[in-house]
């Protein structure tokens, strides 16, 4: 019979099996593409890459980042404390030098006052460590291994006491926090180059405590507690940390709110004693008698709570580890008998499913609503979470120090407004496919699409997010903001992007969400969060910017992208349970979005080649550039459909293939195109007489500057080149692409103010129209051979017009 393992080899196998898990985590969140791509046999492995790499330089980061914010942190406060940071500029203003502070507190020794702050910032990090850790896992529900532990030959003090290691060594966030904080005092303290190892002696101490409270929090609360005040707990814990974690950072904001700082002095002195206010004290002991015994009185704080915390967690789990079998629900459940069906389930079943619900609230609607209420947790993530981030960041940076002058500021009223509403949408429609669990399957056995159930819950988040927009800028105008243009037409661009902004959540949850998975924080993929901020960062730069144009190019492309991706979203929900399959290739708007920017990038590169300076190309070397460009693009985009059997594929003669209907002759096509360029011409001729009479008639004089001294390498670009390259681009992709999707009128829109955001501005009102009419003989005839004949007819008579006027 195999003996029993020691006390202590089974905490260090603990702690082994803990760490393994982590780093099997990290690479399979980090790594799992790769993975995917070189996992071509199931018998062997693979070979190993080098992807520890990636991670290396991840942590690396973060570490100096955390390390950045804590030495700013301690310099701040000796700044403030000691006033011993002041420095004269040439001018005679006075300023924080830091690194003055820097030199002067290496010297000397941290006072009463300064070591009182640091010790409630050092205490702060240690509850922001417990915080994170308790929030970032549903209490309800035991840890995996828990019930496997409790079956070892091992006595239940220690597994409490193996618990309590393996989560010291295993938790990033704690890692990340209190090492760089605990270098820095080590190194402010004079220890020097025997930082490393106080560092990890401090960590060694300060770290079980950490562990000890979240086993605490999770195990002892769960046998204590039911499920639902176990969420709400959680919901609680999630929403504290955050102003927490900012309290810390303003600590070393130099601007930032002044409060923060005050808080810090007046902290109170009895807190040297606790382990915190303890381990400061030992590293600024002056003889070795006293380094001795605060060292004794440290281990013997730390060793009594820990041996405390363990004595309560092993009362807690007197009885077993697990507290129920069942999961808890919202509502108590009415019992009922078979004979006596409740009024619910007869209405369901006399109920006949609509394809659509059209009402104000759809039952799928009503049915977020309902786990709304009964997951607060998810509750408070994704509806509170947001606006405590937000406003903790803008009142202990100081921004909220006057609301009056805040209010006046339209544009930072209005990107504070969009912030929040876009961190909202990308807690909870983002999350969407995510919610629903390994219950995923059961959308697929609806009577109706699953694209439509997702419709419905992107104008439940939509609307949803609204109000938050709504709240900031009513707050703005209470404030005292002036209700002006600026203001309002901040507030419209806001509450434009946040229906945009749902869509573009949605979809990208579709291509984040990895049913698969059987851990839950895998089910994300990370990327797509990111990419989902770096769009909201876009959208928010059109916030900022007062050139309207600007605001308009970012508005409609945003917006076509919201779309596009919705297209391929819809192509990828009925192959998402399947690991293997994809949806076939068909040409979508993403591939138009894709070519033309690949279009403006190339020629911008080959003008960059062929110019003789910044801003210093010919139109020769333009028409050159342009045409380049688009036969790049063209028969790239060819070889790629044709290579992949693409569906949908938009052709200049040969017609019928793309959009619904059966097409005309060539012929038919020709005589369309011709019909069409007599609307497009009198528009653009008279738009081109009203700017003559205007105050813009000095900017047309200077944008036909070139037309008049290169008319030839004009009339190339303008009427072969152009209505060769744009077309295959703007009508047969984008517009092809939307076709799939929407109907002739909104897809000609579409496609039109896309097309026309690419021109200049001043040219933006007559291209538009003749993006309409382009659109609509590309989905009469079904050729581009139509839409090219109308474009370059178009541009022969507005070049004509300008060389002859």
């Amino acid at each position: 019979m195999m003996a029993a393992p020691s006390p202590g080899r089974a905490m260090l196998l603990m702690a082994r099996l803990r760490l393994t898990r982590l780093l099997n985590q990290a690479d399979a969140l980090l790594f799992r593409a790769a993975r995917r791509k070189r996992a071509g046999r199931a018998a062997t492995p693979g070979k190993r890459r080098n992807s520890w790499l990636l991670a290396l330089l991840i942590a690396l980061m973060a570490g100096f980042s955390f390390t950045q914010l804590a030495r700013n942190a301690v310099l701040n406060l000796h700044c403030h404390i000691d006033a011993a940071c002041a420095a004269t500029d040439d001018q005679g203003a006075t300023y924080m030098a830091l690194e003055k502070g820097a030199a002067a507190l290496a010297t000397t020794p941290f006072s009463p006052h300064l070591a009182s702050a640091l010790t409630m910032m050092l205490t702060l990090l240690l509850l922001v460590s417990v915080l994170f850790a308790v929030g970032s896992r549903e209490l309800a529900q035991a840890d995996w291994d828990l019930e496997w532990l409790a079956t070892l030959p091992v006595r239940r003090k220690t597994l409490l006491w193996g618990r309590v290691l393996e989560r010291s060594v295993s938790n990033p966030t704690a890692l990340f926090a209190l090492l760089p904080l605990c270098g820095l005092l080590a190194w402010y303290s004079g220890l020097r180059w025997s930082v490393p190892l106080a560092m990890l002696a401090m960590a060694a101490l300060l770290l079980p405590l950490t562990a000890l409270c979240h086993t605490l929090a999770d195990t002892g609360l769960r046998m204590w507690l039911p499920a639902s005040q176990l969420r709400n707990l959680q919901a609680l814990t999630s929403l504290a940390s955050m102003p927490i974690l900012y309290f810390v950072m303003a600590l070393g904001m130099p601007n930032g709110a002044s409060f923060p700082i005050e808080w810090a002095a007046a902290y109170p002195a009895w807190s040297a004693w606790t382990p915190p206010g303890v381990m400061i004290q030992l590293l600024q002991a002056a003889t070795p008698g006293r380094a001795a015994a605060l060292a004794a009185l440290l281990l013997a704080q730390v060793g009594l709570l820990l041996a405390g915390g363990v004595a309560l967690l092993g009362y807690q789990l007197r009885h077993g580890v697990v507290a129920s079998g069942e999961r808890a629900s919202g509502r108590p459940r009415v019992r009922t008998t078979m004979d006596e069906p409740t009024k619910a389930g007869a209405d369901h079943a006399t109920a006949t499913p609509r394809a659509g619900a059209r009402g104000l609230l759809s039952p799928v609607k009503r049915r977020e609503l309902r786990l709304l209420s009964r997951d607060r947790n998810f509750l408070v993530q994704s509806l509170l979470l947001p606006v405590v981030i937000i406003g903790s960041q803008l009142m202990f940076n100081g921004a909220l120090h006057d609301l009056g002058q805040f209010a006046h500021h339209p544009s930072v009223v209005a990107a504070v407004a969009f912030g929040i509403g876009s961190y909202v949408l990308m807690l909870s429609a983002f999350q969407t496919l995510n919610n629903e669990g390994p219950v995923l399957w059961l959308l697929y056995t609806f009577p109706r699409n699953v694209e439509s159930v997702l419709r419905e819950k992107v104008q439940l988040w939509g609307v949803l997010a609204l109000f938050y927009p709504l709240g900031v800028f009513g707050l703005a105008l209470h404030a005292g903001a002036p209700l002006d243009w600026p203001l309002a037409g901040s507030f419209l661009l806001v509450l434009t992007g946040m229906p945009v902004f749902a869509v573009i959540a949605v979809a990208l949850g579709v291509f984040a969400c990895d049913p698969l998975a059987t851990d839950v924080r895998t089910r994300v993929r990370p990327s797509y969060v990111y990419l989902y901020m770096l769009l909201a960062s876009f959208y928010g730069y059109s916030i900022y910017t007062t050139f309207w144009p600007q605001k308009l190019v970012v508005m409609v492309l945003c917006g076509a992208l919201a779309l596009a991706m919705w297209q391929k979203a819809r192509d990828e929900l009925p192959y998402l349970l399947d690991p293997a399959a994809a949806p076939p290739a068909r040409v979508s708007t993403a591939d138009g979005l894709m070519a033309a920017t690949a279009f403006f990038v190339l020629q911008a590169l080959i003008g960059m080649l062929l110019s003789d300076g910044p801003g210093k190309i010919g139109l020769q070397g333009l028409t050159i550039a342009f045409a380049s460009a688009g036969a790049t693009v063209y028969g790239c985009t060819r070889l790629i459909y044709w290579r992949n059997r693409t569906a949908g594929v938009p052709a200049i003669v040969r017609g019928g293939d793309a959009g619904t209907g059966t097409g005309t002759g060539a012929g038919a096509a020709a005589g369309l195109g011709l019909a069409m360029a007599v609307p497009a011409i009198a528009v653009g001729l008279a738009y081109l007489a009203a700017l003559r009479h205007s105050a813009l008639a000095p900017a047309l004089s200077a944008a036909a500057t070139g037309a008049t001294l290169h008319p030839g390498w004009m009339l190339a670009l303008a009427v072969l080149a152009a209505p060769l390259c744009e077309e295959f681009i703007f009508r047969g992709l984008i517009f092809g692409g939307l076709r799939r999707s929407m109907g002739a009128l909104p897809a000609m829109l579409v496609s039109a103010a896309v097309f026309a955001i690419v021109h200049p501005p001043l040219s933006m009102l007559p291209v538009f129209v003749l993006g309409l009419l382009t659109a609509w003989s590309y989905e009469r005839s079904k050729r581009l051979l139509a839409p090219m004949l109308v474009h370059a007819l178009y541009n022969a008579a507005v070049v004509s017009w300008q060389l002859w006027y």
